[in-house]
């Protein structure tokens, strides 16, 4: 068994953890779980209890939590360049977790149709989903990359989050999403993710 092994569904969050792993350019082993039956058994649960994908498991070490996942590449293939010096991290760190925690909470609310009183906004850790779209747009319009002048794992994290949103509606394509999301596409290992998850989909039946 490889050292390093992907536990995912090509319907999942999965897809942001397969690009970070293609960016990362290091051999992997891929395990693919089915929603309701080989996610929740026993082997797996073993691994993220929540019985949820992604997940990687790296010699001993696992993580969970695709955000996670990202920033743990980044560090443990340091030679893949993906995170940038500790002393300038600041940007990197900010919109890696300002995405995985005030946008994806305001996208899944705003989906879901959830609303508060304006008297309560003080217990919204995020705001207004206004608020937070506007502050995304002013992250990644400041550099060609959310941490700079350089790509970096935050940019696979805040790119997918921003690219899905577009996708499916919940984010309205603005100009400097569209540029900023269009510059990661572009990318020789997006393309190989898109790929390798695309041959995973389930097959449909042909029709007679």
């Amino acid at each position: 068994m490889s050292n390093l092994v992907f536990y995912t569904n090509p319907m999942s969050r999965g897809r942001i953890a397969r690009w970070m792993l293609e960016e990362v350019g290091q051999p992997y082993e891929t395990v693919l779980l089915d929603y309701g039956t080989t996610m929740k058994g026993a082997d797996y649960l073993a691994i993220n209890p929540m019985g949820k994908v992604p997940a990687i498991r790296h010699n001993d070490i696992v993580v969970t939590e695709t955000a996670a996942i990202c920033a743990y590449l980044a560090d443990a293939f340091p030679e893949a360049g993906l995170a940038p010096p500790t002393d300038a991290r600041g940007d990197y760190y900010r919109w890696l977790f300002y995405a995985a925690g005030p946008v994806e909470a305001a996208v899944t609310n705003k989906a879901l149709e959830v609303s508060f009183p304006a008297e309560k906004k003080a217990f919204v850790g995020y705001g207004s989903f206004d608020e937070v779209i506007a502050t995304l747009e002013y992250a990644v319009s400041r550099a060609p990359y959310i941490a700079g002048e350089r790509f970096s794992a935050a940019d696979v994290y805040v790119g997918s989050q921003i690219g899905w949103g577009m996708m499916f509606g919940s984010i309205e394509k603005r100009p400097a999403f569209v540029d900023y999301v269009g510059r990661l596409h572009a990318r020789p290992a997006y393309a190989r993710a898109q790929e390798a998850d695309n041959e995973a989909m389930p097959k449909q039946p042909e029709e007679a």
